[in-house]
């Protein structure tokens, strides 16, 4: 037979094929029903009147708030990203030092902050900042550092098993041709593992991205501040238009770093080879099959 058997499930019967789209009809209905009971629940409420919706009409919302709240989210965004980056490659690296004076200690940094809660190491940098480095805003210190530490750790993993995933062979190979192990993990390893780590490393920085929100608890300036503090107090009665507005987009950013993430994964698989089979992300399963992909089910 020329195609191949799925390895997940059985090709469905007709009596299988009749209880899964009756199931389907069933879900579809209940999820169509629950959408109805919100609006008509909202509509009561008068959540949908044309009043409420118009300053997201003019251009003065945007901006006066919901651009400088977006820009403040993607600045937090993008020095925890890069910061995080620099801290997981460091600390990766680290957890994989044959010296144990090296290697214990970046274990140990890992572990603790992937064990604290995030909210808890924001707020833990934001009250002790004043108290070391005296009176000031520290809202975008405390949530930058907070973020670097704790998507920092877990891109260590990250880094620590995307270097794992590439054969053993390789680094011996290359130490077969008289390399130092500087110069494998820079030249042999890394370059392999990079590709192979590209669907995790994406979707932590998907969560990264999300977690900016949590600045809205000391009240850093972000998207998320501006939409359900600022604009609902300038206009009443918009709260729910705001967050269904500021919910969109949130969307529209994680759907655009995906987008890009992957055509950077696609480009680099074309232009790299490498034997090391691609890292699952955080809250991802593994599928088998013959392309081995990952699906991601965060």
């Amino acid at each position: 037979m020329s195609s191949q058997a799925n390895v997940l499930f059985d090709t469905p019967g007709p009596r299988a094929r009749l209880r899964n789209n009756t199931l389907t009809l069933l879900t579809t209905v209940g999820l169509a029903a629950i959408v109805y009971f919100v609006y008509a629940r909202f509509d009561a409420k008068g959540q949908w009147d044309g009043k409420i919706w118009k300053p997201f009409l003019e251009g003065t919302t945007w901006v006066d708030y919901i651009i400088p709240g977006l820009l403040g989210t993607l600045k937090a965004a993008g020095l925890s990203a890069i910061l995080a980056l620099i801290f997981g490659a460091i600390f990766g690296v680290a957890r994989l030092s044959d010296h144990r004076w090296i290697r214990v200690p970046a274990g140990a940094v890992v572990e603790v902050f992937r064990a604290i809660p995030l909210l808890l190491l924001i707020f833990f940098i934001f009250y002790l900042s004043p108290s070391l480095l005296g009176g000031g805003d520290y809202t975008l210190i405390a949530l930058v550092a907070g973020l670097t530490l704790y998507n920092g750790s877990v891109l260590a993993e990250i880094v620590r098993a995307g270097i794992r995933a590439v054969p053993r062979g390789q680094s011996e190979a290359a130490y077969a041709i008289g390399l130092r192990k500087a110069s494998v993990m820079r030249l042999v390893l890394l370059p392999q593992a990079v590709t192979a780590m590209m669907p995790a490393i994406v979707s932590q920085l998907v969560v990264l991205l999300k977690d900016t929100a949590l600045g809205y608890i000391i009240a850093y300036v972000d998207l998320l501040n501006m939409g359900f503090k600022i604009i609902p107090a300038v206009n009443f009665g918009s709260l729910i238009p705001a967050a269904i507005v500021i919910g969109i987009i949130y969307v529209g950013l994680n759907m655009a770093l995906s987008t890009v993430a992957n055509w950077l994964e696609k480009r680099s698989r074309r232009s790299r080879k490498t034997s090391a089979r691609p890292i699952v992300p955080p809250g991802a399963v593994a599928l088998g099959g013959a392309g081995g992909g990952v699906s991601a089910v965060d």
